[in-house]
């Protein structure tokens, strides 16, 4: 069976490091919770989770624009 693609590889297996972005919210929400999953330090009036958990909401869509736009500048939509 020939390979029809040039270089010998598919197009969907170029590595693609900006899709590493997307690790961020798994880490964020996922990874670190026992670590952050205690009331009495208390930031701006608010228990620490509670807190976490809004600054990974915030930061999940900022890491989504981020691997698109390292996508967009090699070529890729």
């Amino acid at each position: 069976m020939r390979n029809e693609f040039p270089g010998g590889r598919s197009p969907g297996s170029r590595k693609r490091p900006a899709l590493l972005w997307l690790l961020v919210p798994y880490v964020l929400f996922l990874a670190v919770l026992p670590l952050v999953n205690r009331v009495t330090p208390t930031v701006l009036g608010l228990p620490l989770l509670f807190c976490w958990m809004l600054v990974a909401t915030v930061l999940t869509p900022v890491s989504v624009w981020l691997a698109r736009r390292a996508d967009l500048k090699r070529g890729r939509a």
